[in-house]
């Protein structure tokens, strides 16, 4: 019923997409591995995606890709590059821990509101990160996917991006 209660709060239709596809790929598993994600099936919808493994060990984030959109936001490549070093800056804290809960605990989350802040271009628009796990229960990877719609510098009167989140059920 969370994944439901996820998929219907996601206004997009492209993250909707991939949505689905983690939650086909993960079968009856609590989390599909990554090499359950095929990238044929979401081809359209690729250039929004961006994938991390979670290094238990270091408590860290590694880049694993990114699509065309993220990275010519970001404006450097995420593979194996920390996340440390992707979010220098502004609020990389914050944005570890959520992706950090989605893949400990693990969650669904969605969120909207500013993005991108931390490279100084800022974006309105509509995140999901959902977490990845190697043997189907314990989280080593999350894969998320973002729209936006760039702006010119901070809009007045635009909030934060505000996470929403789903208990991960099967």
């Amino acid at each position: 019923m969370a994944f439901d209660d996820f998929l219907g709060s996601i206004a997009s239709e492209r993250l909707r997409n991939v949505a689905l596809h983690w939650r086909g790929a993960r079968g009856s598993r609590l989390m599909p591995a990554w090499s359950d994600i095929r990238p044929s099936r979401i081809g359209a919808d690729l250039p929004l995606v961006w994938v991390y493994k979670y290094e238990r060990a270091d408590d860290s984030f590694i880049g694993r890709l990114a699509g065309d959109a993220i990275e010519q936001i970001i404006g450097k490549s995420f593979r194996g590059k920390p996340m440390s070093d992707l979010y220098a800056g502004h609020d990389y804290s914050g944005f570890f821990q959520r992706c950090k809960r989605v893949v400990c605990e693990p969650a669904l989350m969605r969120s909207k509101g500013m993005v991108f802040q931390h490279v100084d271009r800022h974006g309105i628009g509509e995140r999901i990160i959902m977490p990845l796990a190697d043997n189907g229960t314990d989280g080593d990877g999350i894969l998320g996917a973002t729209i936006y719609d760039t702006i010119q510098g901070p809009a007045a009167g635009t909030e934060a991006e505000v996470p929403s989140w789903f208990a991960l059920t099967t």
